[in-house]
């Protein structure tokens, strides 16, 4: 039984959320976000001048990234469905909520997208098939934690928005590790995560893990729903043991 229902498609608004600002986007002209656009990301120099496009072509809804550089994670609201917009692709927005998340500089940037009229439906009866190995499940109990911290101030935020990832010297001392035994398991967890298929975590010529490979882990783990709020409680448990262990 398939759990994706095609609904008619009509032109109707998308609405937008960016932190505390809601706009309702019309069908019928672009609707430009960055630096210098129709939704102003701020003065973070990093961020292109024109970087994502929101647009309605044939009573469909697409969002393309007409930026040079940087790329955005793009998923279903509920994580099942995640793709990666590189400079210049674009996709279509078939879901009724989306979320998307961007990385420019030390900031990481979330918005939701939601449509008056999707042109997918998932049926509450589909879920992920119970036989099915899911990224989640392959974690060590150590290695979401891992992940839970590179992630935390997304998953403490509460709304889309902007958020400055911690430097990994922070989240060494969050953690109780060293640098360096912090930098191996990063290393360690990324490459598993490019094993199976995920995007934008190759590492260079020297072997070496790309600058950009933090931010998209998180963007990946925060969108996939692979780590989520409730696993703070995990990771505020694993810091208070071990500061209790050094005590």
């Amino acid at each position: 039984m398939t759990g994706i229902q095609q609904a008619p498609a009509a032109q109707h608004a998308l609405l937008l959320e960016f932190g505390e600002h809601r706009e309702r986007i019309p069908a019928g002209e672009p609707f430009v976000i960055g630096r210098a656009a129709d939704l102003s990301i701020g003065d973070n120099p990093y961020v292109h001048r024109r970087f994502l496009e929101i647009a309605e072509r044939d009573g469909m809804w697409w969002l393309t990234n007409v930026g040079s550089g940087l790329t955005a994670s793009v998923a279903s609201a509920d994580g099942l469905a995640q793709s990666w917009l590189a400079p210049g692709a674009t996709m279509p927005l078939v879901f009724g909520a989306t979320t998307v998340m961007f990385t420019a500089g030390e900031t990481t940037y979330e918005l939701a997208l939601s449509a008056d009229s999707p042109y997918y439906e998932v049926t509450a009866s589909w879920r992920p098939g119970a036989g099915s190995e899911s990224v989640s499940g392959l974690l060590s109990p150590v290695q979401r934690i891992l992940l839970t911290a590179l992630a935390e101030p997304m998953l403490r935020a509460g709304a889309a928005g902007s958020v400055r990832l911690p430097p990994l010297e922070q989240v060494a001392v969050r953690l109780g590790w060293s640098l360096e035994k912090l930098e191996r398991r990063v290393g360690s967890l990324c490459g598993k995560f490019a094993r199976l298929g995920i995007r934008g975590l190759e590492r260079n010529a020297d072997g070496e893990l790309l600058a950009s490979a933090r931010s998209r882990i998180v963007e990946h783990a925060v969108g996939a729903r692979i780590v989520t709020p409730e696993d703070l409680e995990l990771l505020d448990a694993f810091v208070a043991q071990d500061a209790f262990a050094t005590v």
